[in-house]
């Protein structure tokens, strides 16, 4: 195991667990579910006090324009909280980005919604693991950063996204912008309970597929009928059965129909898409269209598409390799053994990584049972983790790259 320095061991020093866990427990008080705007906005002004200690520039930044086909087959916008991002000393030679995001995914009306301790260090709650602990950890890191020499060489954005939890549209335009020219960045998802990062991950498409037929009586004249709810049914199991290996489909919901006495004329199918690498995601564009092709024939239906692949193929290149080995090494130092795995989760790390910048995207607390009632954070591992972050964030402003 590799020695500290004495500025490491200072730095480590100023790494305060009680504030982490008080602001930990402060933050999963305020309901901030990804459609809760006023609670987004009490968190985003609440992580604009705490990251007020930090020096920069913060803003909060207006969501992009985003549209959602509905039930009905319209399309809606969708109202998204705004954006927190901080800049620091944006002209320092060495450029990191650090991400997270603000929004869960319980909603205002969601019983799930105030923090118990469940055992000796276990705290159950909604958001403490995904991620308002991570964001707590962060600010610690950066705090005891920034009174270390090298802090005059590191520049970094930290961008607290609001609609992460359903897929960044609104922010995705800015994740691009921040990751400009950085060197290296890391994402405060929560990390496994054992302490197991995300490698590499797959991609995700949503897309939502809307089928216009014909109604008709469904004992008089059926026949002149075309079933729009049969038609989105063939599509998904066309595409399902077409789907495999590198590219998942799971068509999840079919919305539509009427009285058992009508043949339906609407329906809407949700499906998403997981693919593995690019390749994936030019054949599943291709797969759409030519079962929407034979489904229009087939059922003589209108058929009309929206949605998007919003989290391209993360793998995991050579500078994301680096990237790795240097947070492993880091690990080590302290004592810890850092390993990853691949997964079919999807983040914003896959957004970062599509910019060419290197991503560690489980950078936060250790914890489990995410996007349950049953959520939770291992205590000792904000301290645990803020100090990894730390020494990685300090080694990459040394060296002027992971």
């Amino acid at each position: 195991m590799a020695s500290l320095t004495q500025n490491e061991n200072a730095c480590l020093e100023r790494i305060d667990a009680a504030a982490m866990l008080a602001r930990t427990l402060e933050w999963a008080a305020i309901n901030s579910g990804t459609g809760n705007i006023a609670g987004l906005a009490r968190m985003a002004d609440a992580l604009a006090g705490a990251f007020a200690v930090l020096p920069g520039d913060i803003v909060l930044v207006e969501p992009e324009p985003v549209e959602a086909m509905d039930a009905d087959g319209n399309l809606r916008a969708l109202a998204h909280g705004r954006h927190f991002r901080l800049t620091v000393r944006p002209q320092a030679p060495v450029q990191m980005l650090f991400t997270g995001h603000m929004d869960t995914v319980y909603a205002v009306d969601h019983p799930f919604q105030q923090c118990r301790w469940t055992g000796e260090g276990m705290l159950n709650g909604p958001g403490v693991a995904d991620m308002k602990g991570g964001l707590s950890l962060l600010l610690a890191a950066l705090e005891a950063v920034e009174a270390d020499p090298l802090a005059a060489r590191l520049g970094y954005d930290v961008l607290i996204n609001a609609d992460e939890e359903t897929g960044s549209a609104s922010s995705r335009a800015l994740i691009r912008e921040v990751a400009r020219g950085k060197v290296a960045a890391l994402t405060y998802e929560p990390a496994l309970p054992d302490g197991t990062l995300a490698g590499a991950r797959a991609g995700s498409g949503n897309f939502s597929i809307r089928v216009t037929g014909r109604s008709a009586h469904a004992g008089r004249n059926p026949d002149e009928g075309r079933n729009a709810i049969v038609a989105a049914a063939d599509i998904a199991v066309r595409l399902k059965a077409a789907s495999g290996g590198t590219l998942s489909c799971n068509p999840a919901r079919i919305e539509g129909g009427g009285p058992n006495n009508v043949v339906p004329d609407h329906a809407i199918l949700r499906v998403n898409f997981r693919p593995h690498a690019p390749r994936d995601e030019a054949r599943a564009k291709v797969l759409i269209e030519d079962v929407m092709a034979a489904a229009r024939t087939e059922h003589e239906v209108e058929i009309t598409l929206h949605g998007e692949f919003g989290r391209p193929p993360k793998p995991i290149d050579a500078g994301a390799a680096r990237l790795f080995a240097l947070v492993a090494q880091q690990g080590a130092t302290l004592g810890l053994d850092i390993g990853w795995r691949t997964t079919g989760g999807v983040c914003d790390g896959n957004n970062i990584a599509a910019c060419g910048v290197p991503v560690v995207d489980t950078m936060g607390a250790r914890g489990g049972a995410i996007h349950s009632g049953e959520e939770y954070l291992i205590v000792e591992s904000l301290e645990e983790r803020a100090k990894l972050s730390a020494l990685t964030i300090l080694a990459i402003a040394e060296r002027g790259a992971p």
